[in-house]
């Protein structure tokens, strides 16, 4: 009974993830669509992948013709952000959590589901990530397979709108704490002039290593201009 109330729990908590995502996926199953994949396509790399950026990054290299080695380059950039999630995460994990848990629930951790499991009070049991990372899924890959499946019938002139709605999410994300922290504003700002740079003065450079050299050049002269120190830590 303890582990179905606990994934019940999940389920609720995960609701506002997955209707957020249905609304942001229907953009990227356009986008994804326009770019020459399929629906099937599309739906399987949001259930596969669970991560806005990385997809929407992966997707113009493969629209691109760029190589596997530069896809797998840009996701690690984008996407080892989940990976120190994890680490601060695993603190907060009830003794249930086995070794074979925690590989599946590394599967679901996304920026909205590591902030729900994070605030959650006690203890997080496998059952209650599972039901956070279910619903939240349900509604990024239903969300994909009906853009992509619009983005079939829509007009163009509808199809191009509705695929801002992805950009759009992205500016949502980093308005607040860009407001916040001048080092956050700095790196959006040189990352956002370094690309429009590579876009015009280097038209040989593919988008995948175009995001690599703004996410690294971004960060580190962020990390170097606003160093934290330690007892900020």
């Amino acid at each position: 009974m303890k582990k179905n109330s606990d994934f019940f729990r999940g389920l609720i908590s995960g609701i506002p993830i997955g209707l957020g995502y249905l609304s942001v996926s229907f953009g990227f199953g356009i986008m994804a669509v326009g770019s020459g994949l399929s629906v099937f396509e599309a739906f399987m790399i949001s259930l596969t992948n669970l991560t806005s950026a990385g997809q929407a990054a992966g997707v113009d290299i493969i629209a691109s013709g760029g190589t596997l080695i530069e896809m797998a380059a840009v996701q690690f950039v984008i996407n080892i952000r989940y990976a120190l999630m994890a680490i601060s995460l695993s603190q907060k994990l009830s003794g249930r959590f086995t070794f074979g848990h925690r590989l599946l629930a590394a599967y679901g951790i996304t920026d909205e589901i590591f902030a729900v499991c994070s605030a959650k009070d006690g203890a997080i049991t496998p059952a209650y990530m599972y039901g956070v990372i279910i619903i939240s899924t349900l509604g990024w890959t239903s969300g994909t397979f009906l853009g992509a499946y619009a983005g079939q019938l829509l007009p163009s002139e509808v199809t191009a709108a509705l695929g801002l709605m992805l950009y759009g999410m992205f500016v949502a994300v980093i308005i607040p704490p860009a407001r916040k922290h001048k080092s956050v504003l700095f790196t959006v700002v040189v990352a956002a002039v370094l690309s429009v740079l590579c876009k015009w003065l280097i038209r040989s450079l593919s988008g995948g290593i175009s995001v690599i050299i703004c996410a690294v050049i971004s960060a580190a002269l962020a990390a170097v201009i606003f160093p934290k120190e330690d007892d900020e830590e």
